[in-house]
């Protein structure tokens, strides 16, 4: 399990870190309201542990962001505040926990095992190459952390030559896929059409992902995996 770490006190966001990692789950440290949006958008992660009073974008200004993008991992809420409308306004949000400072350790991890546990299988999950991150059931993608502008045909195509990462689609594949062509179509198509996603999805970033077999098709990989 994938867990992101939103909390700016940099002591008490090292200790839940190391207490997570011991018990085998990947963890993630965001120190402000903005990095943890950014890390949340691109990172797939399996929950949220948020502390509510952050620099910049509080906690519960992050999770309506992430709601609203349509991530949908569960989120604990640390707050050193008790009031009832604060908790109140944390569970109306989708907030699946809210623990108050200070707390043990022990019961952070029983209650986050316990908010794990109940989500549900069909939680979107994610593609990743490199820095590019693709989910199918959201139909979105998102490089750096950015999301991409994509019309419904470049997400076909990117979702066609992600799920075929590291091996050649060739430009045959590619016209049925986007136009349902069962015949030799004219290659300049394709490669419009490739073009004008390298547009969005590489020319901005120093790695390019997209790779073209020249006389065949194009693979998307990374040359860091």
């Amino acid at each position: 399990m994938k867990i992101l770490i939103v909390e700016d006190d940099a002591r008490a966001a090292g200790a839940l870190e190391r207490g997570l990692k011991e018990h085998g789950f990947t963890v993630d440290v965001a120190h402000s309201g903005a990095d943890g949006l950014a890390m949340g958008q691109a990172g797939a992660f399996d929950c949220f542990v948020m502390d509510v009073m952050l620099p910049g974008l509080d906690g519960f200004a992050v999770m309506a962001e992430l709601r609203n993008q349509g991530i949908t991992a569960p989120v604990m809420f640390l707050t050193a505040r008790d009031a009832l409308p604060d908790r109140l306004r944390g569970l109306a949000l989708g907030g699946g926990d809210y623990l108050v400072k200070p707390f043990a350790f022990s019961e952070l991890l029983l209650r986050l095992q316990n908010l794990l546990a109940r989500i549900p299988e069909s939680q979107p999950n994610s593609i990743r190459v490199g820095n590019l991150d693709v989910f199918p059931e959201q139909r979105k993608a998102y490089r750096g952390g950015k999301r991409l502008d994509l019309s419904g045909q470049e997400y076909t195509l990117l979702h066609l030559l992600i799920r075929n990462t590291g091996c050649i689609v060739t430009r045959s594949r590619i016209a049925e896929e986007l136009w349902e062509i069962a015949f030799d179509c004219d290659p300049n198509l394709v490669d419009v059409a490739v073009r004008r996603l390298r547009r969005k999805v590489d020319d901005p970033f120093p790695e390019k992902l997209i790779q073209t077999r020249r006389g065949i098709g194009y693979v998307l990989e990374s040359s860091n995996e």
